[in-house]
């Protein structure tokens, strides 16, 4: 028995969708304005060192920005930070600001198993984080086969296998991405009932995956820290799609500037291996 804990954005997307739209048309002539929370305005930084099999990984990108209003329609970058990753050896590997909010390495050297430590300074604030980068076992291949749905319907289903490592203890992050997926549909998954066996994991859309659509697989290998956060990111969006996520679900990123001005994010090293299959 495998237990692989799914939560996919695309519900999310649809539940907030459909109370817009009872909103709408529950009112035709008055404007419905919704007095939503407001969290406090704080960094955010996006910071996945992803190492692609088959790649160097020399060019690795960070995002740095703040939060912002629901209502808002753009992101606020964050401009003029310093940005640097040192690992356990002393090498430093500086991001520079290609455009705002944007910070990118072009000479960073990824090695399985060895710490970085993450230093970010911002608006006056000092930021930094440790973590491990962590290896993955590469996707065997990728199948398809139609299936019943819920409905009874045939919809195409897509498999993906992979051999889980032997006497230890691993941790996933796999996202689906496609030009019919709104937003990448994600899950986590860890190896608790299928150490060391083959894995097949399943990704279905009954409504938009037909044939002649590229469906891209990313399958990361991730800490246990990290798996535990994102159970918890993902989590969120089960509930009140108009809440402002729990300030104890933080990441790994701490403010040595002001301890309870804390960041966004987590600071994360993954080895990955990426597949795009073309739906027959």
């Amino acid at each position: 028995m495998q237990r692989l804990e799914k939560y996919i954005f695309r519900n999310k997307v649809l539940t907030l969708l459909s109370v817009l739209f009872v909103l709408f048309f529950s009112s035709c002539e008055d404007t419905v304005n919704l007095d939503l929370e407001t969290g406090e305005t704080r960094i955010v930084v996006d910071a996945e060192i992803i190492w692609l099999k088959g790649t160097s990984g020399n060019e690795q990108t960070i995002k740095i920005s703040k939060t912002a209003p629901y209502y808002n329609n753009t992101t606020p970058k964050v401009s003029g930070a310093q940005v640097r990753i040192q690992n356990s050896n002393g090498d430093v590997f500086t991001f520079n600001e290609t455009e705002p909010g944007t910070y990118v390495c072009t000479d960073f050297v990824p090695v399985i198993n060895m710490d970085y430590t993450l230093y970010v300074t911002a608006e006056g604030q000092s930021f930094t984080a440790v973590e491990k980068l962590t290896s993955v076992t590469p996707i065997d291949k990728v199948d398809q086969k139609i299936v019943p749905d819920f409905g009874g319907e045939d919809v195409i289903e897509l498999t993906f296998y992979y051999k889980d490592p032997e006497n230890e203890t691993n941790y996933y992050l796999t996202d689906y991405q496609s030009d019919f997926l709104l937003f990448p549909e994600y899950e986590v998954t860890d190896d608790e009932f299928f150490n060391g066996n083959v894995v097949s994991t399943r990704f279905s859309d009954e409504d938009k995956m037909k044939p002649g659509k590229t469906v891209t697989i990313t399958h990361r290998g991730i800490s246990k820290n990290f798996y535990n956060y994102m159970d918890l990111i993902l989590e969120i969006y089960g509930g009140n799609p108009f809440s402002v996520p729990p300030g104890n679900i933080r990441g790994n990123i701490v403010n040595t500037t002001n301890a309870n001005d804390f960041a966004f994010g987590y600071f994360r090293l993954c080895e990955a291996d990426r597949v795009a299959y073309l739906v027959k």
